[in-house]
């Protein structure tokens, strides 16, 4: 892919940083490089994500909602089951083993929803390394029960006031760590962003998800998929299904964005649909900014969506127009939150149900013989208390 060696997809990646981090991303990139092909590093990671993260994960054929909802078949690649209820795992513990081999002993790391945070907490505890999460104190509140399973891992999370209290505001806590601690510090990236080589280092771990869900739909169905749907907000889940089917031409990609209480009200997080080139943490990409180039307040129901830059590659998929990028408001991700909960037995999370919420509507309007499989990037015990307060304050 265009660049991809240099950290770029056509313009966008790339590395913006201040001088004090370019040898500890030169150090990381060095030894991504030497290896992501290496037979033995992949057979260790290989074991990890068999026997502790519970790899494979299904491709389950949702027939009842299938029937329910009427036209194509729908697909869930159930990353909800792996080990910590997320797609999170596979990159944290493919990059606690880069770390693990640098000879660091100290993570850090930032999260939203608390996914990636208690990924990574349980990847530091696997193989005894200090960790640090960085976490907005709104996403804190809205979170408290991954702040506890945090805690509980042996991760010290600290609670950050500044600005929104979301997710940008914890990225830059966590910058600014690594800056004063590189040289014994490794920064655990949580999604597909970041400065170059953090994007293809998080695909690569994530692409796991995509070069499953291909093996398994030509097992099922003995053909490809007509649409691949997952929800965006940094991009890393997406990425991890869209990238093996990118020479797949005749499958199209559908990235969902959240769009909040609606585009019009400007409070949403929708970057790459209503966002303009720019830089925010070390890299370049789609982002929600002022006149200024400052970056816009965002807002979603889910804490992990809730960012207003979005990775460097899906920006370059959307340019080339290889993917396409929709919206769906907080109301379409509760009532597809609840669907899937009713029809099927399974409690997405919120992150999940704004694909959950397209894909429904996709379906509708395919005829049966098309299929979509959408990334169940997540469970929905995190988002319980949330939905229960949600109704109960507005009387649903």
């Amino acid at each position: 892919m265009s660049r991809e060696l240099e950290g770029y997809y056509g313009s966008y990646g790339g590395r913006f940083v201040p001088e004090e981090l370019v040898d500890a991303l030169d150090e990381v990139k060095a030894l991504y490089n030497e290896l992501k092909d290496d037979a033995n590093f992949l057979e260790e990671l290989d074991y990890y994500f068999n026997q502790y993260v519970g790899r494979p994960s299904p491709l389950y054929f949702a027939k009842q909602l299938t029937k329910e909802v009427g036209g194509a078949k729908i697909y869930l690649k159930r990353e909800d089951l792996n080990h910590t209820g997320a797609h999170k795992i596979n990159n944290t513990v493919g990059q606690v083993l880069l770390a693990k081999r640098l000879g660091k002993k100290r993570v850090i790391a930032e999260t939203g929803a608390g996914q990636h945070g208690v990924a990574t907490a349980t990847a530091c505890a696997l193989f005894n390394m200090d960790c640090i999460i960085y976490m907005g104190e709104e996403d804190t509140r809205r979170q408290e029960l991954n702040v506890f399973r945090m805690k509980l891992l042996g991760a010290e999370v600290v609670s950050v006031k500044d600005g929104n209290r979301t997710l940008k505001e914890a990225v830059d806590a966590a910058l600014k760590d690594l800056i004063e601690n590189y040289e014994s510090t490794y920064y655990m990236l949580g999604s597909a962003v970041g400065p170059d080589p953090y994007p293809a280092i998080v695909k690569t771990f994530q692409s796991i998800i995509g070069r499953e869900a291909k093996e398994q739909i030509l097992e099922s169905e003995g053909r490809l998929p007509d649409y691949l749907v997952a929800c965006v907000g940094g991009g890393s889940n997406a990425i991890g299904l869209f990238s093996p089917f990118y020479d797949d031409k005749e499958v199209k990609m559908i990235g969902v964005e959240p769009a909040g209480k609606g585009l019009e009200t400007g409070m949403h997080a929708a970057t790459l649909n209503c966002g303009q080139p720019g830089i925010l943490h070390g890299f370049k990409s789609y982002l929600l900014q002022d006149d200024e180039g400052n970056p816009l307040p965002v807002y979603s129901i889910s804490a992990g969506l809730d960012y207003p830059g979005v990775g460097p590659e899906h920006s370059f998929y959307k340019d080339i127009k290889r993917a396409t990028y929709a919206t769906i408001t907080d109301q379409e991700a509760l009532d597809a939150f609840f669907a899937l909960s009713h029809i099927e037995g399974i409690i997405p999370a919120l992150e999940s149900a704004h694909a959950v919420a397209h894909a429904i509507k996709l379906a509708k309007d395919l005829p049966e013989d098309k299929i979509i499989i959408v990334n169940l990037s997540g469970r929905g015990d995190k988002d319980v208390n949330q939905v229960l307060e949600f109704i109960e304050e507005n009387g649903k």
